[in-house]
C-alpha cells in the first residue's frame, strides 16, 4: 500500500488534469502515492499514512455516502470531514458573511415559496443549488427591483439554494482564484466567462490564464483561511479562494474551495510542488523534493 492515496472519482480514473504531476513530485520526495477512488470497496485506507482528496467531482450527487466514507478515514485525511461537510454545503457563505470577511452577499433558500422575494432582494440575482459544483445547475434572473415576474423554478437545479445578487465585474473581469497551501497563497489563476455567460467554467465557453500573485489577491486569501480555520477550529492543509471585485473594485471572496478544488496543474504545474510540501509535512517527511 502506498504512503499516501490521492482519492479521485469513478469519470477520472487517473486523477485531475496533469494529476501525474503530483505523483511525480511526492516520489521524487521519497514518497510512494497512487490514485484511489473513494468508493472503491477494494481499497484499505487504513493502510495509508496520508488520503489527499482530490478529483472527487461527482460528490454532489452522493455528498451524504462521500462524507460518511470522509469520516471512516480519521485524522489521515487531509483537512478532514468536518471542513468537507461545511464546505460541500455552499451555506457557509452565509457563516462566513457573519465574520469580518469580505463575501458576496448570500442568502439560503430552503423552500420554493421563498424564491421570488429571495431573488427580488438582489435583482439581477444568480440562484445556486446549495450543493452543486461546475455551475450545475445555476440559473440567473434579471428585472425589475420589486419582484422577478414569471420566476420559473424549472430552470434551476435542486433545492435547497443560496441566491446571490449577479457582481457585475464577472461579465468583463470574470473570477480570480488564489491556491494556498499551509496557509501561504502560492499562485493565481484568472478565470473569465464567455460573452453573455458569468459562469467562468470551461464547459460553458470559459478561459483560464495564469497570472501573478497579487499582493491584495493574496492578503483575502490568507484572511479566508484564517477566519476558516477559527470557524472550524482546525487547520487547512489546502484551499482555493476565489474572488471577484465589488462595486467598489475591492476584492471579496466568492467560494472557498476546500474539498477538491482543482489545482490547475496544467497553467500551474509549480502547483504540485507546493501539495507536495503540504503531503510530505503531514508525513513527517523532507520537505524539499530532490530531482
Amino acid at each position: 500500500m502506498p504512503d499516501v492515496l490521492l482519492v479521485t472519482c469513478a469519470d477520472w480514473p487517473d486523477g485531475e488534469p496533469a494529476g501525474h504531476l503530483l505523483t511525480e513530485d511526492l516520489a521524487a520526495r521519497g514518497v510512494d502515492a497512487a490514485w484511489a477512488r473513494w468508493d472503491d470497496p477494494d481499497v484499505d485506507w487504513s493502510a495509508a499514512r496520508v488520503v489527499a482528496v482530490r478529483s472527487v467531482w461527482d460528490y454532489e450527487w452522493r455528498r451524504d455516502e462521500f462524507l460518511a466514507w470522509a469520516g471512516s478515514i480519521g485524522p489521515a485525511l487531509l483537512n478532514g470531514v468536518e471542513v468537507f461537510t461545511w464546505n460541500t454545503d455552499k451555506a457557509y457563505l452565509v457563516d462566513l458573511e457573519r465574520t469580518s470577511l469580505p463575501v458576496v452577499p448570500t442568502v439560503t433558500v430552503d423552500d420554493e415559496s421563498e424564491l421570488a422575494p429571495a431573488v427580488a432582494r438582489f435583482l439581477p440575482a444568480v440562484v445556486k443549488p446549495r450543493v452543486a459544483a461546475g455551475g450545475r445547475g445555476l440559473a440567473v434572473f434579471d428585472g425589475e427591483p420589486g419582484g422577478p415576474e414569471g420566476l420559473d423554478e424549472s430552470m434551476l437545479g435542486l433545492g435547497p439554494w443560496v441566491v446571490q445578487p449577479v457582481v457585475p465585474s464577472v461579465r468583463e473581469e470574470g473570477e480570480t482564484s488564489v491556491f494556498t497551501f499551509g496557509g501561504r497563497a502560492v499562485s493565481q489563476v484568472q478565470k473569465q466567462p464567455a460573452a453573455g455567460e458569468i459562469r467562468v467554467h470551461e464547459s460553458y465557453g470559459g478561459r483560464s490564464g495564469r497570472v501573478p500573485v497579487t499582493d491584495e489577491a493574496a492578503e483575502v486569501a490568507r484572511r479566508a483561511v484564517r477566519v476558516t480555520e477559527e470557524l472550524l477550529g482546525t487547520t487547512l492543509a489546502y484551499a482555493r479562494v476565489d474572488l471577484m471585485r465589488d462595486e467598489h473594485g475591492s476584492l471579496m471572496v466568492s467560494e472557498i474551495e476546500a474539498t477538491e478544488p482543482g489545482l490547475y496543474l496544467d497553467l500551474v504545474p509549480e502547483n504540485a510542488a507546493a501539495f507536495g510540501e503540504v503531503v510530505a509535512a503531514a508525513l513527517g517527511a523532507p520537505r524539499a523534493a530532490t530531482k
